[in-house]
């Protein structure tokens, strides 16, 4: 029997923190210039030039340009894995650079390390443009589609470059994907399962059917050109289907200290829940309760929470609904903490979203700077929220990330400054 208010709590375990990060974004080729984009109010989100978009009333999207694999992906890899495990991998090696570990792998510390990535459509665009030709010119389906292809490979191909033999498993909860991810990987290291995971989020779905897909599901924006993806603004008319990856390396506290690791930040509270009364439709009510469950297992007064990260894809109902949550939390502060909604610069990637949320939110906590929210002309007045529209400094010791999907998953994290 589940007792009544019970969840995971901090009588156990080891403290979690991030030690290296990595991306590949609409905004960049790497976390750097993804987060110096970022900061600047850049935005990513353009026509898509990838495939024929005339005709198409969705031609908009977040792409990742100008992304050279040479050197870390072998020409045999390129043409027989998605474009999500190419993302995810990228994102890993830059990651695994930055905390230390290099490239060579973890040998015989493999056995306590882990993999776990979070996608939300995997390999769909391959399996598309595969029934697409076997359509039009009759071509036979690779052997290699269904494997390469699959939720699970991007962590697959990430644990047998690097020699990992703990736990590998690739998540998929919808949009809310990357951020489940980080979460499991930290409750795999407050158990003891693992001393150290490679997680986050990666995406590739701009093709043909998701276009059409996520249109005529009616979430997508009708819009192009410039402000096309206006999270909280009174014009908003839906999202801008994105790409990418954010990996993050986590490590036991113990662990980064004795190696004397470089640390981002810890993650202190992990909080998900569920309100599956609609296919697609949020309720504020559930996305509360995920974010009640991630203070609550942080240990932290809501008071204390000084950043909020939005899940805010710039859908009507979807940023309405996520604001109305905020209020259930934390009442009239929900009208004064700064918010910031990335997707106004990065478009919707999906998992990756979550996941490059929530090393941005790191930033936020470890250099004092909120990237802004562009796009935001007329603030809805269903949105009272103190949204950040330039770039301003504040001292922040803790942040939310929320990232929800359909299906009613919601998925949140409460990250806390580096422990002195």
């Amino acid at each position: 029997m589940i007792r009544a208010g019970f969840y995971y709590t901090n009588w156990i375990m080891r403290r979690v923190v991030v030690t290296g990060m990595g991306a590949v974004t609409p905004l960049g080729n790497n976390f750097g210039e993804s987060w110096s984009n970022l900061v600047r109010g850049v935005s990513g989100i353009a026509e898509i030039d990838r495939f024929d978009v005339s005709g198409m009333p969705f031609r908009t999207a977040g792409q990742v340009r100008g992304l050279r694999a040479e050197g870390a992906i072998s020409p045999r890899e390129r043409a027989r894995y998605d474009l999500f495990v190419h993302y995810a991998f990228l994102a890993a090696v830059e990651a695994l650079d930055d905390a230390g570990w290099g490239r060579k792998g973890f040998g015989k510390e493999g056995g306590r390390v882990g993999v776990v990535i979070g996608s939300s459509r995997a390999g769909i665009a391959s399996i598309d443009m595969s029934v697409r030709l076997r359509e039009r010119e009759g071509r036979r389906v690779s052997a290699y589609l269904m494997p390469s292809t699959t939720t699970s490979m991007a962590a697959s191909f990430i644990a047998a470059r690097f020699g990992v033999q703990g736990e590998c498993e690739g998540i998929s909860s919808a949009c809310a994907s990357g951020l489940a991810a980080i979460g499991h990987a930290c409750r795999l290291i407050r158990f003891g399962l693992a001393d150290i995971v490679i997680a986050g989020g990666t995406e590739a779905p701009i093709c043909p059917v998701c276009l059409e897909g996520y249109g005529n599901a009616g979430v997508l924006s009708r819009r192009g050109g410039r402000g096309v993806s206006s999270p909280f603004d009174v014009s908003r008319d839906g999202f801008v289907l994105s790409e990418g990856a954010c990996i993050m390396v986590l490590e036991a506290l113990d662990t980064a200290l004795g190696r004397g690791a470089h640390i981002y930040g810890e993650i202190a509270g992990v909080g998900n829940s569920v309100d599956a009364s609609h296919q697609i439709r949020p309720s504020a009510e559930g996305e509360a309760a995920a974010i009640f469950r991630a203070i609550g297992d942080a240990g932290v007064e809501r008071e204390k929470i000084g950043f909020v990260s939005a899940h805010a894809t710039s859908t009507v109902l979807g940023d309405s609904t996520e604001a109305a949550a905020l209020s259930l939390v934390f009442g009239e502060k929900a009208a004064e903490m700064p918010v910031t909604a990335i997707k106004s610069m990065t478009g919707h990637m999906l998992a990756a979203s979550g996941a490059f949320e929530a090393a941005a939110a790191m930033m936020v906590i470890k250099y004092g700077v909120v990237p802004p929210t562009i796009n935001l002309v007329r603030q809805d007045p269903e949105c009272p929220l103190n949204i950040s529209t330039t770039r301003r400094e504040a001292d922040v010791e803790y942040a939310i990330v929320n990232s929800f999907g359909f299906g009613g998953v919601n998925a949140v994290l409460v990250l806390k400054k580096a422990p002195l």
